[in-house]
């Protein structure tokens, strides 16, 4: 393998950085043989705990839906608030029928949407 010797310049400007670099790649400068294992014994997690209130059934199908993925179901309630959030945000890009078409069939299947009659059952 051959020695490492290259250097980045210094630049003068953001323009003269960005012609370098759209003519180089980083791996020229790269030396892997230089890596050092870090260690950050006192990084904190950024995760804060919540306590939100949802209607059993709510859980009861979450859980289910994590049991068929195998995941956790606070990791899948994670990832579709991350989802969602994206979505109200504008930075997932989907299909607006298609989405339409699930927020109305968990909508349907919300018991707020059944008749009463139909939740008393037979």
């Amino acid at each position: 393998m051959k020695k490492m010797d290259k250097r980045i310049p210094v630049f003068k400007s953001e323009d003269e950085e960005r012609a370098f670099w759209a003519t180089h790649t980083p791996l020229d400068y790269f030396d892997s043989h230089s890596i050092q294992r870090s260690s950050f014994p006192n990084l904190k997690p950024s995760l804060k705990s919540i306590s939100i209130r949802v209607p059993s059934d709510m859980l009861a199908e979450l859980k289910n839906l994590a049991n068929k993925k195998d995941v956790p179901y606070q990791s899948l309630a994670k990832v579709y608030l991350a989802r969602q959030i994206a979505l109200e945000r504008g930075t997932l890009m989907r299909s607006p029928r298609k989405m339409g078409k699930e927020i109305g069939k968990a909508l349907q299947r919300s018991p707020r949407n059944i008749p009463p009659a139909e939740l008393k059952g037979p």
